[in-house]
């Protein structure tokens, strides 16, 4: 039996598979100075922690040298030191696959939100201003027939270009550091895709390659008049650049459902933008999808605990 640290609330039926095999403790960091004395306070004999949304940094794991497992419910890491896991033999696991379709339908709706206009237009009518046919000034414009450039194509950008193309008919270009071979979707350059698309996707990665990418200079590439969806991770954009794309006209719109800050601060310019469509961070927030990734991340705690090889280990 081992001593497992959950340091994000699980479902229920998830946490009784781990405290069926193992010494468990529940302690949100996240949630006040009382669940962080307990999150430190367990960490010296921690063998595995099971959570997500916490910077797990090197000096956390100075706390815990038993550690052998992090299962982390999410498919990004850009929350764990990955050369220092190694280093010290501790296997990261995450959620590959079971969110693709969930997080690929929210950055389509974000796509079709900023196109159609469909947050601004709804408040038209909830604020009571609907009182006569829209006119021009509050038209939105066609997805259909229009080019979207995907910025990342693993298998969220794939997923979004299969619904884009055999979906709405929309020619697919996309950037990413290796061409994959799909027959509605053209590799290009990441200036190419910039510069040739109507509607701009990001479903990027946070790595050192990825953070800050999009900045004046990509901005200015982009067409005059352009969308931009970010639906990968907030920090591969450098917000003000966006913000000044958007302010002078040069962009049309921006749906974002990640931010360089989260929760989104209460003085941030995109919270109340215009020309913003914002999401909280909602990418794979539904019941069915958070239900399976909490499923397979406690299948792979149990696993590496128990010697064997997890379902998913991070190899990136």
């Amino acid at each position: 039996m081992s001593k497992v640290l959950v340091f994000r609330e699980l479902p229920r039926d998830q946490l009784a598979r781990i405290q069926a095999q193992h010494d468990v403790l529940i302690a949100n960091p996240r949630k006040g100075p009382g669940q962080k004395a307990a999150f430190d306070a367990a960490l010296p004999a921690a063998e595995g922690l099971i959570g997500s949304s916490y910077a797990i940094t090197p000096a956390l794991l100075d706390q815990a040298p038993r550690l052998k497992v992090i299962s982390t419910i999410s498919v990004g890491v850009d929350n764990y030191p990955i050369a220092e896991l190694r280093q010290r033999g501790i296997t990261l696991c995450h959620t590959p696959g079971v969110l693709t379709e969930t997080t690929a339908d929210t950055v389509f709706a974000l796509i079709m939100a900023a196109s159609r206009r469909i947050v601004e237009l709804a408040n038209h009518v909830r604020e009571g201003r609907w009182d006569r046919n829209i006119g021009e000034d509050l038209f939105g414009w066609d997805v259909h027939g229009k080019t979207l450039g995907i910025l990342g194509f693993g298998r969220i950008g794939q997923a979004v270009a299969r619904r884009a193309a055999l979906g709405f008919g929309m020619r697919v270009i996309y950037h990413n550091p290796r061409p994959v071979d799909l027959p509605y979707a053209v590799h290009r350059p990441l200036d190419a895709v910039l510069a040739e698309s109507d509607i701009v996707a990001a479903t990027l990665p946070l790595n050192d390659k990825t953070r800050g990418l999009m900045g004046v200079r990509e901005f200015e590439l982009m067409k005059q008049g352009a969308i931009f969806v970010n639906g990968g991770r907030g920090a591969t954009v450098q917000e003000p650049a966006l913000l000044a794309a958007l302010d002078s006209g040069h962009l049309r719109a921006a749906a974002l459902d990640v931010f360089a800050t989260e929760p989104l601060p209460l003085d941030s310019p995109l919270r109340q933008h215009p020309r913003v469509t914002a999401l909280p961070h909602i990418g794979s927030a539904t019941y069915e999808t958070r239900q399976a990734m909490a499923e397979l991340a406690t299948t792979n705690l149990l696993q590496a605990l128990a010697g064997e090889r997890p379902s998913a280990v991070y190899a990136g």
